[in-house]
């Protein structure tokens, strides 16, 4: 593709026309000549993120570039509402390519609940590889934030350890996973599709959460850490309750990783005063669950007694 901004014909095309309004806050889809959007919050606050995506194929980059967006709004307890979505191209894409990530960034804003209101689409020689940033705009009424974690908050976790990190090495790193069973591989490369945490967002607000944090680089364990830092406590993990997928514990045993420490966007910690409760809610809803510890005065440290050390760079990284 040429260097530059797609013509105008080329970005309705491959883009502009996969788009869709499905809220009610947003005025209109992105169109040709549009650089500003406009959202109607009705007195709400409004919460924004931004994130970029390097690190994945340009098959999931979309999904990727949705969920873990949305994701850090629903952690804040909001509602994501829209995407602003930048994709930079490195020369030697493919129209293919373009229209496979739209697609892919419309399917999981449909998932999201979200709407894709605008952003800017170039090809360029400044990327070796398709690169998005993508920013949030959530919303939240005055009187519904969260309070922070508190001393004997039980810790609820959301789905498994790993599951980000586990898709994209299945995807990416295939090469590395010879003693790993086929049927495996093929069931972690479809993980992709329990990226999002915003529904045990919304579950979590309505059953008393009093912290939130989406489970990202660091893995479960780093995220522990960062959900009690963030109220000046500690925290006591049990281990043996943090649950993993069968692929996870396969491929992270084939790279030599630690699951606990591998990104794993798609899974939640929520800290709530009833985690039993919690847990309820959340599986009555088709969200797999479980308490993996409580929160504490200061310290860090698992159920054994072993400290629990800060988190450091993700175990994805060790591949490299």
């Amino acid at each position: 593709m040429k260097l530059g901004k797609l013509d105008s014909d080329t970005l309705e095309r491959l883009i502009l026309s996969r788009f869709q309004k499905t809220r009610s806050e947003s005025f209109g889809a992105p169109r040709i000549g549009m650089d500003c959007a406009m959202l109607d919050f009705d007195g709400d606050l409004i919460v924004t993120s931004c994130d970029p995506i390097t690190s994945a194929d340009a098959k999931h980059i979309g999904a990727l570039s949705v969920h873990v967006n949305c994701n850090d709004a629903a952690a804040g307890g909001a509602e994501p509402v829209a995407l602003l979505v930048t994709l930079l191209l490195p020369p030697e894409s493919t129209e293919e390519t373009v229209a496979m990530i739209a697609d892919d960034l419309q399917t999981a804003a449909s998932l999201a609940g979200v709407d894709i209101i605008g952003g800017h689409t170039e090809v360029t020689d400044a990327v070796t590889r398709v690169t998005t940033c993508t920013t949030v705009l959530a919303r939240t009424p005055k009187v519904k934030t969260l309070c922070g974690a508190k001393p004997n908050d039980a810790i609820v976790m959301t789905k498994w350890a790993g599951l980000e990190g586990t898709m994209l090495i299945a995807c990416d790193h295939a090469d590395l996973l010879s003693g790993v069973p086929d049927a495996l591989i093929e069931r972690a490369r479809d993980l992709s599709d329990h990226l999002s945490v915003v529904p045990e967002s919304r579950i979590a607000m309505a059953n008393g959460a009093h912290a939130m944090h989406d489970v990202t680089e660091g893995g479960v364990l780093g995220a522990v850490w960062e959900l009690a830092a963030q109220a000046n406590r500690g925290a006591v993990v049990d281990k043996s309750a943090i649950p993993v997928l069968p692929e996870t514990e396969a491929i992270a045993d084939a790279c030599g990783l630690d699951p606990y420490r591998l990104m794993s966007s798609g899974s939640m910690l929520i800290a709530c005063e009833n985690g039993e409760r919690m847990v309820k809610a959340l599986q009555r809803a088709g969200i797999p669950a479980a308490v993996i510890g409580r929160v504490t005065e200061r310290d860090f440290a698992f159920s054994d007694g072993s400290p629990l050390d800060p988190p450091g760079a993700d175990e994805l990284y060790r591949l490299f």
